[in-house]
C-alpha cells in the first residue's frame, strides 16, 4: 500500500506543475511578453536537457557497466530510437506549433487551437515515459533505481511543466480564448503525462530487462522535444540572451537536484 502511494505521488506530481503553470493565466493582464515567453521556454529546455543527461543516460549506461567498454551501445541504440519515435509521431500526427502559421502533419481542419494543443500532447508523451520508467523501475525492485532518484525526475518535470502550462494558456487567451477555457486546455495538454506514466508503470514487470534501452529512449524522445520545439521558440525574433541564461539556469537547477537529492 505504502508504494503504491508512493507512484501515485510521482505520477502525479507532474501533473500538478502543469495545473500550476496554466492557472497563470488568471493572473494575466493582456499579452504574455515575449522576454517572460523566452524564459519560460529556455527554463523548461534547460530542465529537461539535464534530466535527460542526468537521470536517463547516466542511469542507463550504469545499469550496463557489466558491458564493459561496451556499456553506451543500449545508451546509443535507445536514445536514436526515441528520437525516431518522436520524429514519426511528428509525421503521423497533424498539429501546430507556437508562433506559427503553418500546420505540420498530415493534411486536417482542426481548429488552431486544437493543432496547439496536440503539439504539445504530442510532446509531453515522453516525459510521462520518462516518470514512469523510472517508477516502474523502482517498483520492479533489483533495478538499483531508488524512489528518492525517480522523485527528483519527477519534480524535475513538474518544474519543467510549469513553465510549459503557462506557456500553452497564457498565449491563448491572448488570441481571445477565455481565461477558464484557456486553463482547462493548458490542463488538458498534460492529462497524457500521468497516462503515459501510468501505463508504464503497469508494464513494471516486462521492463525490468530492457530498462537501459528504456531510459535512453525517452531521454531521446526528450531531447528531440528540446530541439525541435523549445529552442527554435526561446531564439525567435530579435536576439536576445534571456534564452541562453534561462536555459543555463533550468539546467544547473535540474543538475543540482539530480546530484543532491538523487
Amino acid at each position: 500500500m505504502a508504494q503504491t502511494m508512493e507512484l501515485v505521488r510521482g505520477i502525479l506530481i507532474p501533473f500538478l506543475g502543469t495545473c500550476l503553470g496554466s492557472a497563470c493565466v488568471f493572473l494575466m493582464r493582456g499579452r504574455l511578453h515575449v522576454g517572460v515567453q523566452r524564459v519560460l521556454t529556455g527554463f523548461a529546455a534547460g530542465v529537461m536537457t539535464a534530466a535527460s543527461i542526468w537521470s536517463l543516460l547516466v542511469p542507463a549506461m550504469d545499469q550496463s557497466y557489466e558491458m564493459g567498454r561496451l556499456a553506451f551501445v543500449p545508451a546509443f541504440v535507445g536514445f536514436w530510437i526515441g528520437i525516431l519515435f518522436l520524429l514519426l509521431l511528428d509525421r503521423l500526427v497533424p498539429h501546430l506549433h507556437q508562433g506559427s502559421d503553418v500546420p505540420e502533419g498530415p493534411r486536417a481542419t482542426f481548429k488552431k487551437t486544437t493543432m496547439l494543443l496536440l503539439a504539445v500532447t504530442l510532446h509531453n508523451i515522453p516525459e510521462g515515459m520518462a516518470v514512469g520508467i523510472l517508477l516502474a523501475g523502482f517498483a520492479a525492485g533489483g533495478s538499483g533505481i531508488t524512489f528518492g532518484s525517480a522523485m527528483v525526475l519527477s519534480v524535475g518535470i513538474a518544474v519543467q511543466n510549469f513553465p510549459e502550462g503557462a506557456i500553452i494558456s497564457m498565449p491563448l487567451h491572448a488570441q481571445g480564448q477565455g481565461k477558464g477555457r484557456s486553463f482547462l486546455l493548458g490542463v488538458l495538454s498534460g492529462v497524457v503525462e500521468p497516462l503515459a506514466a501510468a501505463l508504464t508503470v503497469l508494464a513494471a514487470s516486462a521492463i525490468l530487462p530492457i530498462l537501459p534501452y528504456l531510459l535512453s529512449f525517452a531521454a531521446g524522445a526528450m531531447i528531440y522535444v528540446v530541439v525541435e520545439e523549445l529552442i527554435p521558440e526561446m531564439s525567435a525574433g530579435t536576439h536576445s540572451n534571456l534564452g541562453t541564461l534561462s536555459f543555463a539556469m533550468g539546467f544547473t537547477l535540474m543538475m543540482a537536484l539530480d546530484v543532491a537529492l538523487g
